[in-house]
């Protein structure tokens, strides 16, 4: 049976997802049989296992930085935000229901059980579980039937790792006020914490950790500098939408609406130095760009909806007329046929709605979700995207509509049957994770850039050693920065 350590953070975003994966990367390094756990994730970034299950991406990442291949035993509970009230319930990697913030609230005791049953095998399988906890322990209104924060500390009877983001400010206080919102057994599971996403000089900042040491009587096990090594992110609290690349010469925008998910298609794109990527959001016009990328989304109609609302219909409609490129995912596919259906109101009260029209087909939403990894080869295609013809691409599907296209398709899979559609200028796929293969992405890159009278030479390296090199930076920068021994100790000590 294996030891356990978990991570919390005193709020959301404070680093605590990306903490875990370089821990588990840094123990897997030394030989460790090591696992990613967290009950419960909130996020509309998710993940197909091979068994065609729904789980968080950011587990997805840590198991990856671990060595191992992604479980829903390692994330058994996912909410997926469909609107500001309500989310989508997907437990053990298969929808449960929608509920809204209460009903959910009330029913979470029964999955204790599930939740230990997963903890229990990883545990047994492994030398260590490293646990990520989710917002913070602090929210006491919410703990009561907690299985996320100390409540899975319980269960998995785990010491504690606690994480401030000094970027914020108020790092001190955040620290100490969390603790001291815990009960006295609760404070005794805190072993160290950690000072995350610092920038300036350490000398100034010295002072401060020995007082707060003094005052919860708790080490610092270490102050994380401020980088961008290169991890996927885990939600909508994401930084990365903000960010704004150049150097590169080819522009591609994504739309960013309120439901956006999977955005971690993107994630390679932004690697690359030829290649710049920037989110429009509400206010912001698409403006000049080489590709328009129409993303997937957790809520079709009110996303496209909201795309109208902003004037993007009509930049997208000329971007088509000047033979630009237009690339449709999941949702975003389903947005460029001619109408969405929604007979059975999976998404809402509005039963029909009409898309862009740049294809000519028609999406109905089921009841069932399709969840698969997939294959397949892009079929012979004309136009635009002609050189992209006969090439092999991997990827995933989550979705609850079916398309009937009169379009040629975009691409056959491993089962035989035909995917998305393509038309001139314009293609649409069900397939996440599309750009990940570097052959597609090089190809695309090297169209566009033949297409500006650029020299053509794209020599990216390919995404798997790619997140390989950036999964071993960060467990370099962790053990320059934090108290191995120490944290080590924590780990053995703990009974």
């Amino acid at each position: 049976m294996g030891k356990s350590l978990m991570i919390m953070g005193t709020a959301s975003s404070v680093g605590k997802s990306v903490i875990t994966t370089g821990l588990c990367r840094l123990f897997y390094n030394k030989g460790i049989n090591v696992y990613p756990f967290k009950s419960q994730n909130m996020a509309l970034n998710s993940y197909i296992t091979s068994d065609g299950k729904e789980m968080g991406r950011a587990q997805v990442v840590q198991a990856e930085a671990a060595g191992k291949i992604p479980s829903v035993k390692m994330n058994p509970i996912l909410i997926k935000p469909s609107s500001d009230t309500e989310s989508q319930i997907i437990v053990m990697g298969k929808i449960l229901e929608n509920m809204n913030a209460s009903n959910y609230h009330n029913y979470k005791p029964r999955l204790k059980e599930i939740v230990s049953e997963c903890y229990f095998e990883l545990e047994n399988e492994s030398d260590l579980v490293i646990i990520e906890g989710a917002g913070s322990p602090a929210e006491i209104n919410l703990r009561e039937g907690d299985l996320v924060n100390m409540g899975m500390a319980e269960i998995s009877n785990s010491p504690v790792i606690l994480v401030g983001d000094i970027d914020k400010g108020g790092v001190f206080a955040s620290l100490y006020g969390t603790i001291k919102l815990l009960s006295p057994n609760e404070q005794k599971r805190i072993k160290g914490v950690i000072i995350n996403k610092f920038r300036g000089d350490i000398k100034l900042l010295e002072p401060g950790l020995k007082m707060l040491e003094e005052l919860i009587d708790i080490p610092v096990l270490g102050v994380i500098p401020w980088n961008d090594i290169d991890i996927e992110d885990e939600d909508s609290l994401t930084n990365r939408f903000n960010n704004r690349q150049s150097g590169g010469v080819v522009e591609l925008t994504v739309l960013k609406y309120p439901h956006i998910s999977n955005y971690t298609d993107f994630t390679y794109l932004e690697s690359l130095e030829d290649v710049n990527v920037r989110y429009v959001s509400k206010g912001d016009p698409i403006g000049y760009t080489d590709v328009i990328v129409i993303p997937g989304s957790k809520s079709v109609v009110t996303d496209f909806n909201f795309l109208k609302s902003c004037g993007w219909d009509r930049e997208i409609y000329k971007h088509n007329k000047e033979g630009r490129l237009i690339i449709g995912i999941c949702g975003g596919f389903q947005m460029l046929g001619k109408r969405i259906e929604d007979p059975h109101c999976v998404e809402g009260d509005i039963k029909s709605s009409n898309g862009l029209g740049l294809l000519d087909m028609v999406t109905s939403f089921e009841t069932e979700k399709r969840t698969i990894q997939n294959s397949g080869v892009i079929t012979e295609i004309d136009g635009e995207f002609s050189s992209l013809s006969g090439i092999s691409v991997q990827g995933y599907e989550i979705h609850m509509g079916s398309t009937i296209s009169n379009e040629n398709y975009f691409l056959k899979d491993q089962s035989g049957f035909y995917d998305g559609a393509v038309k001139g200028n314009v293609i649409g796929t069900y397939f996440h994770g599309i750009f990940d293969s570097s052959e597609f992405t090089s190809t695309l890159i090297s169209k566009i850039k033949r297409d500006k009278g650029l020299d053509i030479d794209t020599n990216i390296i390919d995404y798997k050693t790619y997140k390989d090199l950036e999964f071993n930076k960060l467990a370099e920068l962790y053990k320059q920065n934090l108290d191995m021994d120490k944290i080590k100790r924590i780990i053995e000590d703990w009974a």
